[in-house]
């Protein structure tokens, strides 16, 4: 069923707009002594550092995983760089 375009409907779309996040983009050659917060941190491990770039086995391959350190533990773990892609999972600098 048709109905007129409402106020109501505009305004919803804009807000939409307004609360698209758009994707991080990272350069993976530069995410070495980046800062990141969990969005979910977990044994108060909130602020994490990376601190080595795992290089594949091939020479000259691209960077598959970083190693990060927890600020508050100095435990580490390696993950592969593009999960820090995900907003619902990482943050960019230290919130």
């Amino acid at each position: 069923m048709w109905r007129p375009h409402t106020f109501a409907d505009t305004y919803a779309e804009s807000l939409c707009k307004m609360c698209f996040i758009p994707p991080l983009h990272l350069n993976p050659k530069k995410l070495l002594l980046s800062k990141w917060t969990a969005v979910a941190p977990q044994n108060k491990e909130k602020h994490f550092l990376v601190v080595t770039l795992v290089m594949p086995d091939a020479v000259y391959g691209p960077i598959e995983h970083v190693e990060l350190e927890a600020v508050h533990s100095r435990q580490r773990c390696v993950l592969p760089w593009r999960d820090l892609t995900d907003a619902s999972r990482w943050l960019q600098g230290w919130k």
